[in-house]
C-alpha cells in the first residue's frame, strides 16, 4: 500500500489545470471571455499560500482583466471548463460574491465579506478514497433560486491533496466568473473572506490521502448556503 502511494504521488506531479471558459446552456464560451483570466493560464499551477491575495480568483491582475459579464437567471446551471482535466484528488466546491451597490461584476474586486459557499463535494471511503470530481472536463453548479438579483462573481475552487500532508502542501486551482443574476428571489446571504477564510492547518487542507487509508474528510471554508 506505501509503495502504491508512493507511485501515485509521484505520477501526479505535473497534472495541473485551469477553468478557462465558462459553459451556459449548452455551450461553451471562448478562454477567458467571461472568466478572469488567471495568472497560472500557461503554467497551469496552483496556489499554495491561502494567505495570498491569488487565493480569491487567481488573476494575473487586479480587476476583470476585460471579462465580461453573462446573464443567467436564479436556478439555472452555470459551469466552467476544465482546461488538463481534474487530475488530482480533492474536493470541488463553488462560491458566489454579490458585488456592493453602485458596482458591477466588472469592477467588483471580491474584497470583504463577500464569498458565500453554495456546494461542495466530499469523497467515498473504501480501500482507497475517491472523489466525484476525478478526471472531469467539465464542472458545473445550479445558481440558488432565491438569490436576490444583481452582479455576483462565481468562483469555482478545487483543492488538489495529494500533497497535502506537510504544511503548504494542498494546492488551490480557482477562477472566477462574472455574473448579472436575476428572476431569483431576494435572499443575500453573509460571507467570508478570501483570503481569511483558511487556514494552513485546516483538517481539509493538511491532510493525509494516502496513508493509513482515511475514513473521513472536513471540507474546509464555511457551510454552504441554503435558500
Amino acid at each position: 500500500m506505501k509503495t502504491l502511494a508512493v507511485a501515485a504521488l509521484l505520477g501526479a506531479t505535473q497534472a495541473h489545470y485551469t477553468f478557462p471558459g465558462l459553459v451556459y446552456n449548452g455551450v461553451t464560451e471562448a478562454d477567458w471571455t467571461y472568466v478572469r483570466k488567471t495568472t497560472n493560464f500557461q503554467s497551469h499551477g496552483p496556489v499554495t499560500d491561502v494567505q495570498s491575495s491569488q487565493i480569491r480568483c487567481y488573476e494575473m491582475e487586479p480587476g476583470s482583466n476585460g471579462a465580461k459579464t453573462m446573464a443567467v437567471k436564479a436556478g439555472d446551471t452555470v459551469g466552467f471548463r476544465v482546461d488538463g482535466a481534474i487530475q488530482h484528488p480533492g474536493p470541488l466546491a463553488f462560491y458566489m460574491a454579490k458585488a456592493p451597490a453602485g458596482q458591477t461584476a466588472e469592477s467588483f474586486n471580491g474584497e470583504g465579506t463577500s464569498w458565500f459557499k453554495i456546494y461542495q463535494d466530499g469523497p467515498t471511503f473504501g480501500e482507497e478514497i475517491t472523489w466525484p470530481s476525478a478526471g472531469l472536463e467539465e464542472v458545473s453548479v445550479k445558481i440558488p433560486t432565491c438569490l436576490a438579483e444583481g452582479y455576483y462573481l462565481l468562483r469555482v475552487e478545487h483543492i488538489a491533496l495529494h500533497s497535502a500532508g506537510s504544511t503548504g502542501g494542498a494546492q488551490f486551482y480557482q477562477a472566477c466568473a462574472q455574473l448579472h443574476v436575476s428572476g431569483g428571489g431576494s435572499k443575500t446571504f453573509s460571507g467570508v473572506s478570501l483570503p481569511g477564510a483558511y487556514k494552513a492547518s485546516d483538517p481539509g487542507i493538511l491532510f493525509q490521502l494516502y496513508w493509513p487509508t482515511p475514513t473521513s474528510y472536513t471540507n474546509p471554508g464555511p457551510a454552504v448556503v441554503q435558500c
